[in-house]
C-alpha cells in the first residue's frame, strides 16, 4: 500500500486536472505510480513528466537501449514498479529473456550486441560508482554517440527519480503484479 493513496479524478483541484488530463491523453495513456503521486504537487509532475516523455519517447536512444536502461535502473533501486511496468517493454523491445532474467537476478548479463553492453556497463557503473571512467566513456561515445550518452545520462537521472519516488512512497507493483527483485 502506498504511503500516498491516489487522487481521486473528481478531487483534484484545476491545476491537478490540468496536469492529470495531459499525461492521460499523452502516450502514457493514464496516470500512476510516481506520476500519480506527483499529482499532490502539479507544476512538479508536469515538469517531470515533461521530462520523461521527452527521455522516453523523444530521445537518440532506441527503445531497445532506453528500456535496457530502464531494467538496470530499476535494479539498482529495487524498485518494484518500474521493474514490473518496464519488463514487458523491454522484451518487446527485444531484449531477451535471459539478459532481463540476469539482470532481475543480479548476476551479470552476456551480451551478444555492442550497443546493449555498452548501455548496461554504462548504466550500472554510473549508479553503482556514481561516475564513469574514461574507458567506459570513450567506448559509449564510440558505440552510441555524443548525442546517445547525453541522452543516456539524462534517462538515468529521471529514471533515478522514478525509482526514489517509488521507494520513498511504497508504490506497490502496477496491476497486483508480484515482486521479483526481492
Amino acid at each position: 500500500m502506498s504511503r500516498i493513496p491516489p487522487l481521486e479524478p473528481d478531487a483534484l483541484s484545476s491545476r491537478q486536472r490540468e496536469v492529470y488530463e495531459a499525461i492521460a491523453s499523452g502516450p502514457r495513456g493514464r496516470v500512476r505510480g510516481p506520476l500519480a503521486i506527483w499529482l499532490n504537487r502539479p507544476d512538479l509532475a508536469d515538469r517531470a513528466q515533461a521530462l520523461g516523455r521527452y527521455c522516453r519517447y523523444d530521445s537518440s536512444l532506441s527503445p531497445r537501449l532506453s528500456e535496457l536502461a530502464i531494467l538496470a535502473t530499476a535494479r539498482v533501486w529495487m524498485s518494484e514498479f518500474e521493474w514490473a511496468a518496464h519488463k514487458p517493454i523491454a522484451l518487446k523491445a527485444g531484449i531477451s529473456k535471459e539478459i532481463v532474467e540476469a539482470i532481475r537476478t543480479g548476476d551479470d548479463p552476456v551480451f551478444l550486441q555492442a550497443d546493449e553492453e555498452i548501455v548496461y556497463r554504462f548504466s550500472e557503473m554510473l549508479h553503482t560508482q556514481r561516475k564513469v571512467t574514461d574507458e567506459v566513456y570513450a567506448r559509449a561515445v564510440e558505440v552510441l554517440g555524443q548525442d546517445a550518452v547525453v541522452d543516456l545520462t539524462g534517462l538515468l537521472g529521471y529514471y533515478t527519480l522514478i525509482s526514489m519516488t517509488i521507494n520513498v512512497f511504497e508504490v506497490p507493483p502496477p496491476d497486483g503484479l508480484k515482486p521479483e527483485l526481492e
